[in-house]
Parts: C-alpha cells; structure tokens; sequence
C-alpha cells in the first residue's frame, strides 16, 4: 500500500470518528432521559409556576411526601424544609417552608434545583409557587423562610403512595454578581 492511500485511509477514519462522536453527543440527552426513566432516578419537576385548574381532593388516598434539602459543594447557607415528611391527599394545596441562612460576611446568590423520586411521579407534582424558580440573593447573616406551594395531581398512578421532593442547592455568586448590586441597592 502506497504513503497515500493510508494517508487517505486515516482521514477516512478520523472523519468517520469525529462524525460518530458528534453523533453520540446529540444523543447523550435522549440517552440520559432514558436511563432516568428505567431507573426511576431524577425525577425532573416544572421550572415554572402550575397555573392550576379545579382539582378535586381524592380524599380516598394517603400520598407521603418526604423532603430533603442538601448543599453542593462549596454551598455554606444552612438549609432545610421546615418539616421532613407530610401526608396529604391528591388535589389538596399544601405549603411546605423551607428556611436558608446565609452564615458568611458577605452577599450570597444560591439556586435550588429540585428533584422528585420515583421519577414518574415528577409529572403529577404541580408546584404553583417555588423559591426554585428564580435565585434567592441573601445578605451577610440573612434567614429566610422560602416557601413551595404545591398539589399532586389526582391522575398520580394508583401504585405510587410515596414521594420524595429534594432540594440541592447551589452557589451561583460568581456567575450572578450584578444581581447581588441589585439586590444591595434595594435593602440601602
């Protein structure tokens, strides 16, 4: 074999290798979904507001919902539902407080990102008001009481009687600095 064809060659290949690794990349989301489903793990909520409807209490149900917060790493706000586990019916608006507090002598911006187990039921989980939504900017030594009002939708499947809502929250201060100006010039 000639130098040029197996030059030709090893351009063939890499072509075909850099089309195939392009290829996998746009397929790693649809890969991720798939896996998450056939585990039941991170169960992805609604990043925005449930307008709601008229939701009937199926008062013949007990769903246990369990919360638990965590922080990122490098996150030092001390956070935590206000209560660790609620029984409630399906179609009934509840409240849960969760309380943060930001330890540290300076200006801090943290995101929450939540998370339902099992997985199928994170569709049924209808959050109508969340401190999730938007970024939460505390002061040096600040608590707040952040609130998530929420239903589980009556359609939740019959075979789900337990739920699991979390919170992790994460230190956006860096990447969020001229929220924290803002948020300085509001409270002078």
């Amino acid at each position: 074999m000639t130098e040029a064809m197996s030059t030709k060659r090893l351009v063939t290949w890499l072509f075909v290798l850099v089309v195939g690794m392009f290829g996998f990349g746009f397929a790693l989301v649809p890969i991720y979904d798939v896996i998450c489903d056939a585990f039941g793990i991170n169960g992805k909520t609604n990043s925005s507001a449930y307008a709601g409807g008229d939701e009937v209490v199926d008062e013949t149900r007990d769903i246990r919902i369990q919360f638990i917060s965590s922080n990122a790493e490098g996150m030092v706000w001390r956070f935590g539902p206000e209560t660790s586990e609620l029984v409630l019916h399906p179609g009934e608006p509840q409240v849960v407080n969760f309380t943060a507090h930001n330890p540290t002598s300076k200006p801090m911006v943290a995101q929450a990102i939540p998370s339902v187990a099992p997985s199928t039921a994170a569709a049924y989980l209808h959050k109508t008001e969340c401190f999730c939504f938007e970024q939460q900017v505390l002061q040096p030594g600040e608590t707040v009481e952040m609130p998530v009002r929420f239903i589980i939708d009556p359609g939740l499947p019959r075979e789900v009687r337990r739920m699991t809502l979390a919170y992790t929250l994460f230190d956006v201060t860096e990447r969020m600095s001229d929220l924290i100006e803002v948020a300085a010039l509001q409270t002078n």
